[in-house]
């Protein structure tokens, strides 16, 4: 056996994505580099690590269990680099969060000054959906997720950072008879939601039920950019967080359509397993927090 540390970290990255593109993108490498890198760690053992079924990629219980060994390996690596940086009086480790799609709106306000502060740190963010988030966080990846709505039953400690507003909005050229939105307005457009499992469709979905409300059509994005440019193409109208269409709404891209019961408040926290030991990096990081989330708020998010 000859492999290198730099294909442990491919082939562990390619486990956590599922994808050589994905892969690729959060290693700054192009899909070939991967591939080749991920055959030359294969060749390396008769048994196969991953196989492709219907054009996707499956990692095998023999795959799985190289990259538990993989993950061990590359933590007691970065323990070397990160003690070395300890004996210089320096706080180092790494710090790993999962974020929701819409939170890469809020998160990177929340770690600037931290990460300033304390230069012997490597940050990994991942932002993704929640399905994906809760699987970091169950399969203790990671040390925090950024979430709005905790699943039920979730067994975890949390920090709230800020309030998370929803509002109906639509594209500039929008016009309602009552200047507020009407049972006419939602038969006469499409109302575009959120891919199933998120929790702007679960607010969606639940404020209709409550105002027994029905949509003439429905659109379906997968990615709160994507409902964003389709509202501002006239596509449809949709419920979304304020946080992440205020530059639209300051440029009148887009506008809020006044509706009953909204805005909907809901809570950005950042949430971990109770069961899960934090390291002194993310300990510390929850001592930045509560000392300074209420001037970072004020700083950043005051419209």
């Amino acid at each position: 056996m000859n492999y290198t540390l730099h294909q442990l970290q491919v082939f562990t990255k390619v486990v956590q994505t599922r994808s050589i593109t994905r892969a690729s993108e959060e290693l700054y490498m192009t899909q070939p580099a991967v591939s080749i890198q991920l055959k030359k760690f294969q060749d390396q053992f008769e048994i196969p690590l991953t196989e492709t079924i219907k054009k996707r990629l499956r990692v095998t219980d023999f795959g799985m269990e190289i990259y538990k060994m993989s993950e061990r390996i590359l933590s007691e690596v970065y323990a070397i680099n990160y003690k070395t940086e300890a004996y210089k009086g320096l706080l180092s480790g790494r710090l790993s969060i999962s974020v929701v799609s819409t939170g890469k709106y809020v998160m990177p306000y929340f770690l600037a000054d931290f990460m300033k502060k304390h230069t012997g740190i490597d940050l990994i963010m991942d932002v993704t959906n929640k399905s994906r988030v809760m699987e970091s966080l169950l399969n203790g990846d990671i040390d925090f997720a950024l979430v709005s709505i905790v699943p039920e039953k979730l067994d975890v400690n949390e920090e709230i950072l800020m309030e998370n507003e929803l509002y109906f909005v639509a594209n500039r050229s929008f016009e309602s008879a009552k200047n507020k939105l009407t049972k006419e307005d939602l038969e006469k457009h499409a109302l575009i939601f959120r891919e199933d499992g998120s929790a702007t469709r679960k607010v969606m979905e639940e404020y209709f039920e409550q105002k027994n409300l029905r949509a003439r059509k429905k659109i379906e994005l997968t990615s709160n950019e994507a409902v964003k440019q389709a509202v501002m193409a006239g596509l449809g109208i949709s419920i979304m967080p304020i946080i992440g269409i205020r530059e639209e709404l300051h440029h009148k891209k887009m506008k809020i359509v006044p509706a009953a019961g909204l805005p909907i408040k809901t809570k950005w926290r950042l949430i971990w397993l109770k069961e899960k030991t934090l390291t002194p990096v993310a300990k510390e990081y929850l001592e930045f927090l509560k000392v300074n989330k209420t001037a970072l708020i004020k700083n950043h998010f005051k419209m």
